[in-house]
């Protein structure tokens, strides 16, 4: 159980490593103008506050998405590492000693 629970927690971390690495170029791909003529300037106003806020929260959400699937997948390494290195019963014989 303590393996397990080690291959978990070492998955969620692992996880949200790796959305901390992907999230932010795939949400500023994601907020990209599109289809504008080469060295055109976008005129916006924009709320700072709103930006940030909208930022933060896709990438803690991503993070919080990548620990999850980490975790899953460490369950099922773990789950796998136990089984693959439980050691094996060997059959009793009559007299009730390992034969």
């Amino acid at each position: 159980m303590k393996t397990v629970l080690i291959f978990v927690l070492a998955g969620a971390l692992m996880g949200v490593i790796a959305a901390s690495l992907v999230v932010p170029p795939a949400l500023s791909w994601y907020t990209a103008p599109g289809g504008l003529p080469k060295g055109a300037q976008i005129q916006a106003l924009v709320e700072i506050p709103e930006v940030i806020r909208y930022a933060t929260t896709r990438l803690m959400r991503g993070q919080a998405i990548g620990g999850a699937c980490g975790a899953v997948l460490g369950l099922l390494v773990g789950i796998f590492f136990v089984r693959k290195n439980s050691p094996v019963s060997t059959p009793l014989s009559r007299s009730g000693t390992p034969a």
